[in-house]
């Protein structure tokens, strides 16, 4: 009787590893299938670009003969010396296109590097699984690749990251930081997830026009001109102001601001703020505990600065100083809400951007409309990418076939901010042959 229990036992556990192994097995053919979509696809991507490479370079032969660069459009023959062109007596030629292109954007801004080689195919794997809504596969294939990445390699981490910050895991998001510390012995990326209300299917959710305050220079009274579009701008659209260019602070501009931002929040107005960590570097460089001089408008900016990076430790610390200085009770810190920070441009901010949504797929019948609007209005096109978490794979090939009718005369089109992810898809299937494409900077 004994030895029949044990047998019993022995053959429930042999039942038990075969559904185990059966269900491993049916994973990896699920596995294997979605990859073998995925290489048809790159493939078709790949034998679409070349038959287009082809038809242009053929076309071009006697006009370009150089490498395109990786990550952006076929540039224009060079221009002669500008000694050459004071010579040929070109009244048309403005003093600005005397510098290279990328002095004048500086080192930051320009647009970053295709992937590693070695690292391409796979990089392309993953983009073309993401964009097919095949997060899972994509995500336990980055994972793989980051663990057998070389020590130059990072696409494959920031494509993770990206991946986490869209699935809004930051545990796992931590742990990658700690594993990417410790291979590059730098600082890993920080955690900036997408707003909550940001949609996650279909094309709901604001996309659009994004009116844009772009301040330059030196912080003071002649800034309120540029200040007036916080009225004109229509309420329901979001506003950014674009602090990049600020090279100095004076208290009247500082109150200006001030009144500007508060009155572009009174009416729950979305925000879009960029460089406001250098901004308040600038201000509180200015600022002395126990000094009046300026007044109170730049320790007042500084501490909303503060507030609208969600800093409250900073913040706090901030207004013990105010306090010690004025004797009046600092204004209390309140969680800034529809406010997002965007990174310093290097370059001079477009006048306005056109937003995309977070999810782009389906008909984009309305969306294209939107954009063709758009590029009634601008002569150059620059897309803010900030919000946009995946483009379906059929529906970056609409949007490519509607910028290449929009892309004449050498019409500067940009896509800025763009996650890892959707960034190795636009490059796959061609857009760095109309456009510029800045992924965000990790």
């Amino acid at each position: 009787m004994g030895l029949f229990s044990i047998f019993k036992k022995n053959k429930a556990e042999e039942f038990v590893e075969d559904d185990e192994a059966a269900a491993r097995l049916a994973a990896d053919s699920e596995l294997q299938r979605q990859r073998a979509q995925s290489d048809l696809q790159r493939d078709m991507a790949r034998a679409t670009a070349l038959k287009i490479d082809a038809i242009e370079a053929a076309m071009a032969a006697d006009i370009f003969n150089e490498p395109e660069p990786a990550w952006q459009r076929p540039r224009r023959p060079a221009r002669p010396a500008p000694a050459e062109a004071a010579a040929a007596g070109d009244g048309n030629t403005l003093p600005m296109l005397e510098h290279d292109t990328t002095e004048l954007l500086g080192e930051d801004d320009t647009p970053i590097e295709a992937a590693a080689a070695e690292s391409a195919p796979i990089v392309e794997e993953i983009a073309i699984l993401y964009a097919n809504g095949q997060t899972d596969a994509a995500r336990e294939i980055l994972a793989s690749s980051v663990r057998e990445s070389g020590a130059n390699d990072r696409t494959a981490w920031w494509m993770l990251f990206d991946l986490y910050q869209v699935l809004n895991d930051q545990m796992a998001f931590d742990d990658l930081s700690i594993d990417y510390a410790s291979k590059f012995e730098t600082s890993p990326p920080p955690w900036a997830p997408l707003p909550a209300e940001a949609p996650q299917t279909g094309n709901a959710g604001y996309s659009g026009l994004t009116p844009t305050v772009a301040l330059a220079g030196v912080l003071n009274a002649a800034i309120a001109a540029q200040l007036a579009k916080v009225d004109t701008a229509p309420s329901r659209l979001p506003l950014r102001f674009d602090f990049s260019r600020v090279n100095g602070v004076e208290p009247e501009g500082c109150a200006l601001l001030l009144e500007a931002l508060r009155k572009a929040q009174s009416g729950q107005r979305e925000l879009i703020v960029a460089a406001a960590p250098e901004l308040a570097n600038q201000i509180r460089a200015t600022l002395d505990v126990g000094r009046r001089d300026e007044g109170e408008a730049p320790w007042l900016l500084y501490l909303e600065l503060l507030r609208l990076q969600n800093r409250e430790k900073d913040f706090e610390e901030a207004s013990m100083d105010y306090c010690v200085t004025f004797e009046v009770s600092p204004p209390p810190f309140v969680a800034p809400t529809k406010v997002a920070n965007a990174p310093k441009q290097a370059a001079a901010a477009a006048s306005d951007r056109f937003m995309l949504p977070a999810l782009i797929d389906g008909d984009l019948a309305g969306l294209l409309a939107a954009i063709s609007g758009y590029a009634d209005q601008y002569p150059a096109l620059v897309f803010d990418c900030s919000r946009l978490t995946r483009i379906e794979f059929g529906a970056a090939g609409q949007l490519l076939a509607k910028l290449k009718e929009l892309a004449v005369d050498e019409r500067r089109i940009e896509f800025r901010d763009v996650n890892h992810l959707v960034a190795a898809l636009l490059r796959l299937l061609g857009y760095a042959d109309i456009a510029r494409l800045f992924p965000h900077r990790y």
